[in-house]
Parts: structure tokens; sequence; C-alpha cells
């Protein structure tokens, strides 16, 4: 399902990788957050909101280089990259999806110019019926839905990304990582 899923998401712009290990995903994005300008300054920093994929890792080190790990509406407005942990992928659609109702994984989704998005390689789901089927409103109240960098044409039906949220997704999955949830 993975090859399925990266076709359809790059389809519609976004970039997709897959690594074994949480370490060789954490070099990819700390490589790929360098090369793409993070620093402390304001607009080149990330947040990075909290998940099962940064439990042991030394936050202080990090904030030194530019990630933080406090989030707040003002930090990730201020910030070039977000990071956070997706629940789901569905493959015939290339969307991720996530438990959204911290707002901080909604800050860091939606606010800075580029969202990483981390994930298991076990969290993709064929389609959409699969992923219905699996989250109940009760457990879940508020779930995003992502496909693709943000994108709009309702301006002269020009299309234009990066309007409404972030101009680049990058999703990262990693197969040593166990799913989010308790609902797969």
């Amino acid at each position: 399902m993975y090859d399925q899923f990266k076709v359809k998401a790059e389809a519609v712009s976004a970039d997709v990788l897959r690594f074994q290990t949480k370490g060789e995903a954490l070099d990819f994005i700390f490589r790929f957050m360098r090369e793409e300008g993070l620093s402390t300054y304001a607009g080149e920093s990330a947040v990075w909101a909290d998940g099962n994929f940064i439990e042991d890792i030394d936050k202080n080190v990090l904030e030194a280089e530019g990630i933080f790990f406090g989030v707040t509406a003002q930090r990730a407005a201020g910030a070039r990259f977000g990071i956070c942990c997706m629940d789901w992928a569905i493959a015939d659609t290339g969307t991720l999806a996530h438990d959204s109702t911290s707002f901080e994984k909604r800050l860091v989704s939606t606010l800075p110019e580029i969202h990483i998005a981390i994930l298991s390689a076990k969290a993709i789901l064929p389609d959409l019926q699969s992923f219905i089927e699996r989250v109940s409103p009760e457990k879940f109240p508020f779930i995003s839905l992502i496909t693709g960098p943000s994108r709009t044409a309702d301006i002269e039906r020009v299309l234009t990304i990066g309007v409404h949220g972030p101009r680049r997704l990058v999703t990262v999955f990693v197969d040593e990582l166990e799913v989010n949830t308790d609902e797969k």
C-alpha cells in the first residue's frame, strides 16, 4: 500500500519518503531542515508537536538549533517548519489523517510554510472506507485530513500553493515506528 500512497501523494505535489529506523528518519529530517535554512531566527525556526517519535530526544539541544517544542500560535505562525506525528495514511487518495484534537497538532500542521508529517508505515489504510470504519467520533472528536500542500484556485481559477496552509508537505514513513493509535 505504501507504493500506492506514494504515487497518489506525489501526484498532488507532496514529498514521500520511507525509512527503516527512527534514527534514519531523524537524520533525514534534521538534514532536510538545515538544507532548507533552519535557524533560531524568526521565519526560519521549527515547531514540533509532542508525539511518540520524540519521547527520548534531548529537546534542549534541538531548541538551540531552532526546533521548539513549546508550541504556541505565535511561535507556529512565525515558524518555517511544523513537525508532527500523523495517525493514518489513506493509500487510494494519498491522504494523511490525524487526531487533531490537540491544538498544538493543528498549529504545526497548518501554520508553518513546510509541514513534515511522520507516521508508521504500518498505519497505511487502503481507502477512505477503511479509515471511517476505524475512527469513532467519541474517541477522535477532531480529525484532520491532509492531501498534499495547501492549494486553492478560487482567485480567477489560478492554482496557488500555500495560501491557506503549508506550501510544502513532506511525509516521512518509519517502518519501526509503532502505530500511533490503538484503533488500528
